[in-house]
């Protein structure tokens, strides 16, 4: 070889291992199926896109295999990843949530430098965020949580996405997020939701409706299978039906879709050859957790996520089987066609006012935290956000959306007239299916949960104030009198005449 060939020789690996120029719009770190989807549908839309992944071969499969998608800036070290980008610079972290996040995000740390952008895409407790963002704010750095639904093919083929961070931040990725995300008439499914934690906030709760959601579509199927009598195709013509109608939605089509397939190997249904426990990742539990903490009612979420606990327990379920409690709960008698024509069409607005009430509480939390946490979130624009794209997606969200354009802050989304008057129409049925759920043994709490959030804010009067008053009894907690409501009272019950004492 001589001294010119050495000499060219190491030009060239040079060359190799110098970062490209500072060319790429945005950076995508992490290249799974989420992160790698999120990349190529960037890129399609006109956007260069540096990419890593701490695997390179993975960097390598995703320009290999769709380089001619847009224009993609693999690198295979951190830095040279960061070297890549324009100023400020943006980087999209779609890790695993948790310690692999917190690495990633302490990696690129030191790489930038103030003003440069850090996106958390992954299902993150809004509460980290908080501290993460508050922690990066120091160092000059914009940190933002960002939601992203509507699973892998949403991400590939536009999903719905809820940023929070600072309104500088938004400026930088706004247009790049609202060109890839789903659009409805002309509208981006992608919006700043509003500082700090408030976009993994929104997230959350999205998924917390999506338990609901999908806890009362799976009673109405078991409903209509062990108390009205249907088969499992004629149940998945049911809901092939509903597209339809007022409960339209992706969740809906999904349901037809799993309930029409026959399992290959068995020829039974596909769902008879599942294994009935269902599996979680945690936002339904930290949905329930915080509407706790805040004191908002969110009793569908709740108790579609303690249905998948219990479908889980399985041991436990195996003995109380076996200790056959109920003997009196038995399947409803055959139903006449005309009967069973009217038990669908029960279930139905059963459902329909259920899925309301989910909702209504999604938004009522999401109320809540936004004062709390002084984030001015436009409930308006999350419904707008979650048309498309997403998994909650449905009709539904287009009254929702209505509704906050008449009244941006009602006392509550029952008493929009869009659903006063649905749920008007809905609850003689809604308790008809209730009670035939307890007359069969077949398990309803969300559906049952949902009608009793709706009774409890009807109601004239609650049995809170017996509550109360056993509270003053053995804890001298106080109550209020309905004459005297900024009063605070105290009865002495423990001596002679229980007398009442006013305390203030």
């Amino acid at each position: 070889m001589t001294t010119s060939d050495a000499t060219s020789d190491a030009a060239r690996a040079a060359a190799d291992s110098a970062p490209a120029p500072a060319s790429a719009d945005i950076g995508v770190y992490g290249l799974g199926v989420m992160g790698a989807n999120l990349a190529r549908n960037l890129a399609r839309h006109g956007h260069a896109v540096a990419v890593f992944n701490r695997t390179p071969a993975r960097t390598r499969r995703l320009v290999e295999r769709h380089g001619d998608e847009g224009d993609f800036v693999p690198a295979t070290r951190p830095a040279d990843f960061v070297a890549c980008l324009r100023r400020p610079r943006a980087v999209i972290v779609m890790v695993q949530a948790g310690a692999a996040t917190e690495a990633v995000i302490d990696q690129l740390r030191a790489l930038l430098e103030p003003g440069d952008i850090i996106v958390d895409a992954g299902n993150t407790f809004y509460r980290d965020t908080q501290r993460r963002e508050a922690d990066l704010r120091e160092s000059g750095i914009h940190f933002v949580g960002m939601g992203v639904s509507g699973g892998q093919e949403g991400a590939l083929l536009g999903p719905s996405i809820m940023p929070g961070g600072t309104e500088e931040s938004y400026a930088r990725l706004g247009p790049m997020l609202e060109s890839i995300s789903a659009h409805v008439d002309g509208e981006p499914c992608c919006t700043h939701v509003g500082p700090d934690g408030a976009g993994h906030f929104v997230k959350m709760v999205h998924n917390g409706i999506e338990y609901a959601d999908m806890q009362l579509i799976a009673e109405a199927y078991d409903l209509l299978r062990r108390a009205v009598g249907l088969s499992v195709p004629a149940i998945a013509e049911v809901f092939r039906s509903w597209r339809d109608s007022e409960l339209d939605s992706y969740l809906i089509d999904v349901t037809a879709e799993v309930l029409g397939r026959t399992d290959p190997a068995t020829g039974r249904p596909f769902v008879d050859v599942v294994v009935d426990e269902a599996g979680q990742k945690g936002t339904g539990a930290w949905t329930a957790q915080t509407a706790l903490e805040l004191g908002v009612a969110v009793p569908a979420i709740a108790e579609a996520t303690f249905a998948r606990a219990a479908s889980a327990a399985s041991a436990v379920r195996a003995a109380v089987r076996d200790a056959d409690l109920d003997a009196g709960a038995a399947p409803a008698p055959p139903a006449s066609k005309d009967e069973e024509t009217a038990l669908v069409a029960s279930v139905r607005r059963a459902l329909y006012g259920a899925k309301i009430a989910a909702y209504a509480q999604g938004f009522d939390l999401i109320a809540a935290a936004g004062a709390e946490n002084g984030w001015n979130v436009n409930p308006g624009a999350m419904a707008r956000i979650w048309r498309d794209g997403c998994i909650i997606r449905a009709r539904l969200l287009d009254d929702i959306a209505r509704a906050y354009q008449a009244d941006p802050a009602p006392v509550s989304l029952l008493t929009a007239p869009v659903f006063a008057s649905a749920l008007r129409q809905a609850l003689p049925s809604w308790r008809e299916v209730v009670a035939l759920a307890a007359r069969s043994g077949v398990p309803a709490p969300a559906l049952a949960s949902s009608l009793a959030y709706v009774d409890q804010l009807r109601a004239p009067r609650l049995p809170a104030a017996l509550i109360q008053g056993q509270r003053d009894f053995f804890g001298s907690h106080t109550y209020h009198r309905v004459d005297d409501p900024d009063g605070v009272y105290h009865v002495l019950w423990s001596q002679e005449g229980r007398a009442e004492e006013k305390w203030s």
